[in-house]
């Protein structure tokens, strides 16, 4: 171990203009080639465009190091924590460079400008860090351009807010610390020292936890900046992601198809011979036109696959407003890649809700339930063509959803990705003036569609099945244990598959489908319990002799719409235990004061409770001048889904 440098990847993200770059300038030692803004473009602009790379090193603090094995270590021959920084962009439109850089920390520092706290892009970044790293340190920069009578209140008032800011996330009782990375501004000279860093460094060092390295493995790298030197090759510089490279290994370029050999490596200048999962490195290789790969990933040769659609387990992000549809197209980033992809959501089926959480494989062997939308406690269901979404119908009608769920994501390019990496999908095409979460859900790749025809050659092979809901209505009662009903099939529907099949009344008695009663679509219904109570509701005039008309029947009748769909929809007022046949319904239409027949309805699972959908957008209409992360700064309720919910 003697020598041995212990590298750490801690990202620097933040709004535009917190000072993120002067505070990485103002703590690093060595500068990689794509430091401090070196583009003429970021020159020229005045902010950061691309990711920047550099680094500091201290002492190996004695927590993180090894208990000694033999023989104490040479002296003078001190381990050291080298600390590389990220510098990600904070502009709005550059968040795909500001997710792909968040993929590769394994500590973040969140840079807050004290003069005006949280602001969109800062909260995004938190969102971000949530997803993709442990811990988090928050730095207030820019202490200096408060006054200095009152620098001391305001720094405690601006950390108290954050406190407030982090306290529902998982980074609650993070470190704060105040910076001046760079007194007096950017026009400032130079000669003025910054404020806090050694403070800082200290703080880094005490919250940094070394993350367990694999060198073992196929060897992959995520290469964010490539370039060619004459007379010696194309150098890309990167982050291992996993296992190990060594001189005169042969690595492959997915995207070129093409395999070149290491002929040297640095590390911050320094000449290396080899490098391990987490390192921060440089391969020069044989020549290749390093246009053709700006951004994307290096591997062992034949271990990583091209894939045009994927299976990804997916967790809502809640500060995203709104549903997630089947069949909506988001941005989806993998690495350093971001495509577009239509999705399509599925459940474990009803019994499997409570079911264990599988992170790291998917079970084809299973079926899986179809779902209209992503499901998560208070959603609203979405409109349909007949106008009836605040019927009953939904999974989550009772506040219950499965603890893990599923997509179908195809992309509209193909991706080369590993497998179990994380997936990011948003709404990058959002007004970024806006005042809204554009990031989604994020997920687990668990398994890649390789065939380019794998609509024909996969999907097969994953069982999703798909519930629907038609209901009808009680015509007539026709003796002590018979009714009629209607408009729940179709005039050329076969009946006969349906015969045996169990029904309910409204008031909860039992039934069986007994046969077709003419030629018109209905049905007789044989219930071989039919209780007073229920029999004086459809009580027959003395004076008519004739059952009562159909406007004045308070019954409708529900069931699958196709015999082929011989599964059971999850709704527990409703629905007995599950059989191997679906269930038909006799149930009254709630909120309705009116006798006529029900309609059909094809309305998908969605929670219906009554007014939700109302209280839902009010909600979200109350709320459009407030931030969206305003909930954690004690503004003005919480969530949408959560504020619906609670009333």
């Amino acid at each position: 171990m003697a020598g041995r440098r212990v590298n750490v990847n801690v990202g620097v993200l933040g709004h535009i203009d917190s000072g993120k770059t002067a505070l990485a300038r103002a703590l690093s030692t060595t500068a990689s080639t794509a430091a401090f803004d070196k583009q003429p473009q970021s020159r020229e602009r005045g902010i950061t465009l691309d990711l920047g790379f550099s680094c500091f090193s201290v002492p190996l603090p004695a927590r993180l190091r090894p208990a000694p094995l033999g023989a104490e270590p040479e002296p003078g021959a001190e381990p050291r924590l080298q600390v590389t920084l990220v510098d990600c962009p904070g502009h709005a439109s550059l968040i795909r460079t500001i997710i792909g850089g968040a993929q590769i920390i394994d500590l973040m520092m969140l840079v807050i400008d004290v003069t005006k706290g949280m602001q969109t892009q800062s909260a995004e970044c938190l969102v971000i860090g949530q997803i993709a790293c442990q811990k988090l340190v928050v730095v207030l920069n820019k202490t200096d351009l408060l006054p200095e009578g009152k620098r001391q209140a305001a720094v405690d008032k601006m950390t108290k807010k954050m406190q407030k800011t982090l306290e529902n996330t998982k980074f609650r009782g993070a470190p704060i610390i105040p910076v001046a990375a760079r007194p007096g501004g950017p026009d400032a000279p130079e000669t003025e020292a910054p404020q806090g860093i050694p403070e800082l460094i200290e703080l880094l060092t005490s919250q940094i936890s070394i993350p367990r390295r694999d060198p073992s493995g196929p060897f992959l790298m995520a290469v964010d900046h490539c370039f060619s030197i004459k007379g010696q090759g194309t150098v890309m510089t990167g982050t291992i992601l996993s296992g190990s490279v060594s001189l005169g290994d042969s690595v492959e370029i997915p995207t070129l198809k093409v395999v070149r050999k290491v002929k040297s490596m640095q590390m911050f200048h320094t000449p290396v011979t080899s490098a391990v999962q987490g390192d921060r490195l440089g391969i020069c290789v044989t020549q290749f036109d390093p246009r053709l790969l700006e951004r994307g990933l290096v591997c062992a040769p034949e271990s990583l696959h091209t894939v045009h659609a994927a299976i990804i387990s997916v967790e809502k992000i809640p500060y995203f407003r709104g549903c997630l549809q089947t069949k909506a197209k988001f941005h989806i980033t993998v690495g350093h890649e971001t495509v577009m992809g239509r999705v399509m959501f599925f459940s474990p089926a009803p019994d499997g809700f409570d079911r264990e959480p599988v992170l790291d494989s998917f079970d084809f062997s299973q079926e899986y339930l179809f779902q209209e939308q992503y499901l998560c406690p208070g959603s609203g269901p979405a409109e349909t063509d007949g106008g009836e979404a605040d019927r009953r119908a939904g999974q989550a009608s009772e506040g219950r959803c499965p603890r893990q769920q599923w997509a179908l994501v195809e992309f509209e390019k193909p991706v080369t990705c590993p497998r179990l990496c994380l997936v990011i999908g948003s709404r990058l095409d959002a007004d970024i003036h806006a005042n809204t979460c554009r990031l989604a859900f994020h997920g687990v790749l668990l398994h890649g569609l390789e065939d380019k025809n794998y609509a024909e050659s996969a999907l097969p092979g994953l069982r999703v099945y798909k519930l629907k809901h038609k209901h009808g209505v009680v015509e007539r009662v026709t003796d002590d244990y018979s009714v009629i009903g209607r408009s729940l099939f179709r005039k050329e529907t076969n009946i006969q598959l349906f015969v045996g099949l169990k029904v309910r009344l409204s008031t909860g008695e039992l039934g069986v489908i007994a046969g077709a009663f003419g030629q018109s679509g209905k049905f007789k219904v044989h219930i071989p319990v039919f209780p007073d109570k229920v029999w004086n509701r459809f009580v027959i005039s003395p004076k008519s002799k004739t059952s009562p008309a159909p406007s004045d029947v308070p019954a409708v009748l529900s069931a699958p719409d196709s015999p082929v769909v011989r599964r059971l929809p999850f709704i527990p007022d409703v629905w007995e235990a599950p059989t191997a046949n679906p269930r038909m319904t006799l149930g009254p239409r709630e909120g309705r004061a009116d006798r006529r027949p029900a309609l059909l309805d094809l309305s998908s699972f969605r929670d219906a409770r009554p007014g939700l959908l109302q209280q839902h957008r009010s909600a979200e209409g109350n709320r459009q001048s407030y931030p969206w992360w305003r909930p954690h700064l004690g503004g003005r309720g919480s969530l949408p889904a959560q504020e619906a919910s609670s009333q």
